[in-house]
């Protein structure tokens, strides 16, 4: 084993629960919890749960040919709630493609995410309802963005206090993937945040897969390392335990939106499906490695918590079924009846206000479909875009 193997292995994992359910007490994050009383350890279980659920009847609706693609999130749901949950309304969010569960926690409407897989919108949803952007399907590419957005802020924020950046001030969490660690854009972003100080946070989740390339082939140290070398924290964390994703995250965020600057957050968690519908992950990940991840599940875990604590009975997780079989079927019906946009309605996101050459475009689609004799030509939209 090399030195650089061995360093790996040696970097200290934040845990509050473990995968028994058993509380560990840890004198910088345990703090954080202080506040979280029985209500709101159900409301992460049910937020985890329907997150779970909402993910798989999206991926019935691709494997129905309702959806022209989906990436499934299962094995996640920790270090997206509990990070999700840690922010503030006013914090603004970049995430990938594959932050349900964050916006969930964000209030952003379950059907309405299914509008850009559907390919009948560009997105789906205002960001600016939110402080949750759309999803970016490049990767890498929403970090350079939130990197911008945070050094917006600070200017907005030049003459606060320290009093008032800690009670209004606002922080950018950027998410992105193992995968995404190794593009260009991952580290011109951390040295753009760390030459300026900026108020974000890098969240990756390091599900442990870049697609069929495992995480020891893109890393020879664990992420959180990377951070040194910019000259911010790193920390790592177990993504399964949302306890101690959530503990992190406060103290990540309340570092950053007080002008300490950025701070990266290695969350080590597991992809338990495939990368999205259009991947086989059979064909690069053996059995024996999946199953070794089942006791680390992230519902299991709380569930073992909450039922050892007596927090929880059977009448608790029948309602809670229940509720994500009702959001399920809502999810689809409403999916179902999105209207289809038509091919020339496209022309009108091309640009914000009326363009020549697009409505010259436009016209000749019109003239072309006109040329079928069972077709009628499309009507001109309005030239603007939609979301």
């Amino acid at each position: 084993m090399t030195s650089t193997a061995q360093a790996a292995t040696a970097t200290d994992m934040v845990q509050l629960l473990t995968p028994d359910g058993e509380l560990v007490t840890d004198s910088e994050y345990s703090p954080y919890l202080t506040e979280v009383d029985a209500d709101q350890l159900r409301d992460f279980y049910r937020d985890m749960v329907l997150t779970r659920r909402f993910d798989e009847e999206a991926t019935a609706l691709q494997r129905q040919g309702q959806l022209a693609l989906w990436v499934p999130l299962r094995g996640q749901e920790a270090a997206q709630i509990g990070s999700g949950r840690a922010t503030e309304a006013r914090d603004y969010i970049f995430p990938t493609y594959r932050e349900h569960g964050v916006a969930l926690t964000r209030d952003v409407d379950f059907p309405q995410m299914l509008r850009v897989f559907r390919g009948i919108s560009n997105g789906g949803w205002d960001p600016r309802e939110n402080n949750f952007h759309m999803y970016t399907m490049v990767l890498a590419a929403q970090i350079p963005h939130a990197v911008g957005y945070a050094m917006g802020i600070q200017r907005d924020q030049t003459d606060w206090d320290e009093e008032r950046l800690a009670k209004e001030g606002t922080a950018v969490v950027a998410y992105f993937g193992d995968g995404s660690s190794s593009e260009g854009d991952t580290h011109e972003s951390m040295v753009f945040a760390a030459s300026n100080q900026s108020p974000v946070v890098f969240f990756c989740q390091n599900n442990q897969w870049a697609i069929s390339v495992p995480f020891e082939v893109q890393s020879r140290v664990p992420l959180a390392d990377r951070a040194a070398g910019y000259g911010f924290p790193g920390i790592r964390v177990d993504g399964n335990d949302i306890l101690a994703v959530y503990a992190v995250t406060r103290w990540a965020l309340e570092h950053a939106r007080g002008g300490a600057g950025p701070v990266l957050i290695e969350a080590q968690t597991y992809r338990r499906s495939a990368h999205t519908t259009a991947d086989d992950p059979t064909k690069y990940r053996t059995t024996e490695e999946e199953e070794s991840w089942d006791r680390k599940d992230p519902l299991t875990r709380l569930e073992k918590y909450l039922r050892a604590a007596e927090l929880v009975d059977d009448d608790f997780f029948t309602q809670l079924s229940a509720d994500g079989d009702e959001m399920a079927a809502r999810v689809r019906r409403e999916a179902m009846a999105f209207p289809d946009p038509t091919l020339a309605q496209s022309f009108a996101n091309v640009y914000a206000e009326a363009h020549p050459l697009i409505r010259e475009e436009l016209e000749f689609h019109r003239r072309y479909e006109a040329g079928f004799s069972d077709a009628e030509p499309s009507e001109t939209p309005e030239m603007g875009g939609d979301r």
